[in-house]
Formats: structure tokens, sequence, C-alpha cells
């Protein structure tokens, strides 16, 4: 099951702003707790399995502890104080703030794993520049950047078992590293040069003339109500901890 497979992409970047914005009106563990429950509930409907999505949340898992760690030791301090050097201070209030912090940090990630999962880049280049009307050469160059990923991912492949067969892959890590990044640089700016000249020579580089799209892309009712879904959720978040009496507006209160 997936709801978001005829969904525009334009539609799924402006939920995930609609997702997430709302979530920084309060700093408190019940509302982000509560977006992080809708979000997991959200990822099968969404066609997001939770092995996909735990895999693409391992950089969230990294920094979390990280965000949640200065908020503990320089957050201002109120109510018990249980450690004190110079400017750090763990106290009742740093605590709670550390780990309103590292849900938060889940709450605002999770939806964008969820809402950006296998979005088409062309799909994405069109309703861009059809709907929101950003520059159509900004956007038609970004596409072509992104549809270039899998072959630069190839050639860091090719250039690696290169390496190896030539008994040069041996070497110190850090200057294995260094070599490998600079030769997938130069063959990076070699399709890039290639892919440059041929749109140019397509006529891609053209800006007197109004530009013409193979595909449409318009928004429809399903793409709406996704809209409202994901307004929906850091409402019910919010309000959830105003009655329960956790709401604190940015976190002062």
């Amino acid at each position: 099951m997936n709801v978001l497979a005829p969904v525009n992409p334009v539609t799924r970047i402006i939920g995930i702003a609609l997702a997430t914005t709302p979530l920084l009106l309060s700093i408190d563990w019940l509302s982000a707790t509560i977006a992080i429950i809708l979000s997991c509930i959200a990822a099968p409907i969404c066609g997001v399995r939770f092995g996909y999505l735990i895999r693409r949340s391992i950089p969230l898992l990294i920094i979390t502890p990280l965000t949640g760690i200065s908020m503990l030791l320089y957050a201002r301090p109120g109510g018990k104080e249980y450690f004190s050097f110079l400017s750090m201070h763990i106290t009742d209030n740093s605590i709670a703030l550390s780990i309103a912090i590292m849900l938060r940090v889940l709450a605002f990630g999770l939806p964008v794993v969820v809402l950006s999962a296998r979005i088409d880049p062309t799909d994405l280049g069109d309703g861009l520049a059809q709907i929101l009307h950003l520059p159509a050469r900004f956007i038609i160059a970004a596409v072509s950047a992104t549809r270039l990923i899998s072959l630069v991912s190839d050639d860091a492949a090719s250039i690696r078992r290169a390496r190896r067969s030539r008994g040069v892959a041996q070497q110190n890590k850090i200057r294995t590293a260094l070599g490998m990044s600079f030769s997938v640089l130069v063959s990076a700016l070699r399709r890039g040069a290639k892919l440059s000249t041929a749109m140019e020579a397509r006529g891609f580089g053209r800006t007197d003339i109004k530009r013409t799209w193979a595909r449409p892309a318009r928004l429809h009712t399903r793409d709406f109500i996704v809209l409202i879904a994901c307004i929906l959720m850091p409402v019910i978040a919010l309000v959830s901890a105003y009655y329960a009496g956790t709401f604190s507006f940015l976190g002062m209160s």
C-alpha cells in the first residue's frame, strides 16, 4: 500500500514543511513523542517499510544523542542541580529539555524520511517548474545532476576495483580515501562537462523562449488531502501537549 504513489512530488515537499514547522512552537517531550508515533503509523501507509525507515534514520540516530548532550550540559539551569562544572550545569530543566530536543530531532526527521522516499527526480523537476514556477534552467540542471548520481557511484565502484587489481588498494586508508576522492571528482567533472555540452547543443540553455513540457504537472484532490493529513499531524501533537500541560512555547515556559 502506498497512498503517495499518485501524489505530485511537490505535494510531498510542501507536506514536509507542514508536518514539521509547527512543531517548533513547543519544546516538550509529549508533542514530539506523538509526532514520532504518527510518523511510524503513516510509514507503511505511505509505502515505507520499517526496515527501510530504520536504515534511512541511522544519521538521525547518530545526531540525536549529540544534540541531547549539548542541551543537557548547557541549557538554562532550573530546578534541582545534579552536576556543575564551569559553565556546564545538569539540572531538572536541562534534563527535560535534553529529552525533548532528542525527541524533537526524531519528530522532525521521520516525516522527511517518510515523505521523501522514492521521489522521482524528473517528476519533482516538472512539479517545481510548472507548479511552483521556479527557474526552469536551474530545475533542469538539478534534475540532470541527480540522474548522474548513480553513474558516479558506478564510477567509484569501477575505480575501486581497478585500484585493487593493480595492487594499490592496500595502502594507508587515508591515502586510499584521498586518491579515490580525487579520481571520483575528476570522473564527475568529465561527465558534467559532457552533459553540459550535450544539453547546450539541444537548446536547454535558451532563455528567450517559453519552454514547453512533455508531461504536465498539476495538483489534484488527492494532493490536498495529503496536505491536510500532514498539517493534522503536528496539530494533534501540539493540542495533546497543551491539554496535558506539557506545552512549552519555544522551551521558555
